[in-house]
């Protein structure tokens, strides 16, 4: 069954049990670097007392697309999952159907260690969730920095952050990745991110707070 004629309907409960019973908490959690004040323009400067602050606990899902590039032997491929997101502080629980073929997948990320579960690769772990996800998909996607994004707020790592006439984030920088937001009416939190790198990758995101 195709990811678009799907009914789905993500368990959000269930991803917060996961996170409260399989993630160890561990007192060695990365700290959060803080944003270069240098790289930051001046209307985010002046503005950023104002912009809201970095959700350390959500639960939101949607539908993510992804676009890979063309190489040697393909041509431009592209797929889409429906999601279900739960998130404790640097831990989190993914659980993604229809993802470009290798069937219901989840990612848990307790702070240190990335695992990965799907129907075709079986269980594999990584340092980092977006090396687990090209392991396993082909997809590279930005996930480090989406909690964050999905708060409105740049990453600490971002660059040339952009806000709007209501002081919300539109546009950010990190590393290749250039990111565009997307809100509805006068809300404060986007009900869209779109990332994309030079050499073709893109991923579109819809959220539901």
């Amino acid at each position: 069954m195709s990811a678009s004629t799907m009914s789905y309907k993500p368990n959000k409960l269930a991803l917060l049990t996961a996170i409260a019973t399989t993630m160890v908490i561990t007192s060695g959690c990365q700290s959060l670097k803080t944003a270069n004040a240098t790289n930051q323009p001046t209307t985010m400067q002046a503005q950023n007392a104002d912009q809201p602050k970095k959700l350390e606990s959500f639960n939101i899902t949607g539908k993510i697309g992804v676009t890979t590039p063309a190489n040697d032997t393909s041509g431009t491929q592209g797929g889409s999952a429906f999601y279900a997101w739960g998130q404790e502080n640097d831990r989190f629980a993914i659980e993604l159907i229809g993802a470009l073929g290798i069937g219901k997948t989840n990612i848990e990320y307790n702070g240190q260690t990335a695992t990965l579960v799907s129907e075709k690769t079986g269980t594999l772990t990584a340092d980092d969730p977006e090396e687990l996800l090209q392991k396993a998909t082909g997809w590279q996607a930005p996930i480090s920095q989406i909690p964050y994004w999905i708060s409105g707020r740049p990453a600490p790592s971002d660059s040339a952050p952009q806000l709007d006439a209501q002081n919300r984030l539109i546009r950010s920088v990190n590393g290749d990745w250039s990111a565009s937001f997307t809100y509805k009416g006068n809300d404060k939190l986007p009900s869209k991110i779109s990332a994309v790198q030079p050499q073709g990758n893109k991923v579109v995101m819809t959220i539901n707070h």
